[in-house]
C-alpha cells in the first residue's frame, strides 16, 4: 500500500484488504467510468476525453499511472485480456463503495487550472504578434469546444449529463468573451 499515495490517502477507512480512505479526483473518475462495464485504459483515456474534457482532464499517462494503484489498493481487478496486449479493468465491489463514498462526500474548493489563462496572465511578456497568435488559436480551440458541448447538450438523454455539456457550452463562450478582451496590439 505504501505506492499509493498518488491515488488514494492511506490513513482512514478499510474498504478492501487494505486501507483506503479518500480517493483523488483522477482515481475517482476512472472508477465513475469502470461503473459502464470493463475498458481498457486506452477506452479510459477516450472516454474521460468525450465525457470530461470541457473541465476535467485526463491525460493518458495519469490512467496508466492510476491503474495499477487502484488494482493493488483491490478497487479494480485485472478483466479479459484484448487486442494488441490491451487489459480491461473492471471495478470491484470494494472500488464501487469508494467511488459512492468519494461521490457523496465534500468536493472542497474547485480549482481551475488553465495554460491558456495562466498564458494570458503573462501576456505582457509576449510580442504583439504572439500575443495575436496565442488569442487566435485560442479562439479556434474554443470556438470548437462551444460547438461541440452545444451538440452535446442538444443530444443527451440524461438530464446531469446535459446540464453539464451546457455548463461546457457556457465555459467556453465565458472564454471567448475572455479572449475579446484581451489587447493584441
Amino acid at each position: 500500500m505504501d505506492s499509493l499515495p498518488a491515488t488514494v490517502d492511506t490513513e482512514a477507512q478499510a474498504w478492501h484488504g487494505g486501507v483506503v480512505s479518500e480517493l483523488n479526483a483522477t482515481a475517482a473518475a476512472l472508477l465513475g467510468l469502470l461503473h459502464e462495464g470493463p475498458q481498457t485504459g486506452g477506452q479510459l483515456v477516450s472516454a474521460a476525453r468525450d465525457r470530461f474534457g470541457s473541465f476535467f482532464s485526463v491525460t493518458r499517462s495519469q490512467v496508466y499511472r492510476e491503474l495499477p494503484a487502484l488494482a493493488n489498493a483491490g478497487l479494480v481487478r485485472l478483466g479479459k485480456q484484448g487486442p494488441r496486449s490491451s487489459q480491461q479493468y473492471v471495478i470491484t465491489a470494494a472500488g464501487k463503495k469508494a467511488f459512492k463514498t468519494w461521490l457523496a462526500g465534500d468536493p472542497g474548493p474547485d480549482h481551475l487550472r488553465s495554460p491558456l489563462i495562466l498564458r494570458l496572465v503573462h501576456a505582457s511578456a509576449l510580442t504583439a504578434k504572439q500575443r495575436a497568435a496565442l488569442v487566435d488559436s485560442a479562439k479556434k480551440v474554443y470556438t470548437d469546444e462551444a460547438e461541440l458541448a452545444r451538440n452535446a447538450a442538444k443530444s443527451a438523454d440524461d438530464p446531469y449529463a446535459k446540464a453539464v455539456a451546457e455548463f461546457g457550452a457556457a465555459r467556453a463562450r465565458a472564454v471567448l468573451k475572455l479572449l475579446d478582451s484581451v489587447p493584441t496590439s
